[in-house]
């Protein structure tokens, strides 16, 4: 089972809001997921991303590997170097 963070569309149309969930990469994009980790709202200047660095942080310890988009949001919230 390959587990990865990535994001998932929750928000309605141009107007995108994310999910940034931890899901088995084998499911849809908004499909089913294992955890959330924390959101991305990027239509407010400077763009909103509340990420859970403890979460982020353990699941990558285990595993979890991060899609292009979530590997820079979490160096830009400061959950990993």
């Amino acid at each position: 089972m390959a587990v990865k963070l990535r994001l998932t569309r929750i928000g309605a149309k141009k107007n995108p809001y994310y999910r940034v969930v931890v899901a088995d990469s084998r499911y849809p994009r908004d499909g089913r997921f294992i955890d959330i980790i924390g959101t991305y709202n990027p239509m407010v200047s400077p763009a909103e991303i509340k990420i859970d660095a403890d979460k982020a942080k353990t699941w990558i310890k285990n595993g979890a590997q991060p899609t292009d988009t979530v590997k820079a949001l979490l160096k830009k919230s400061g959950a990993i170097d």
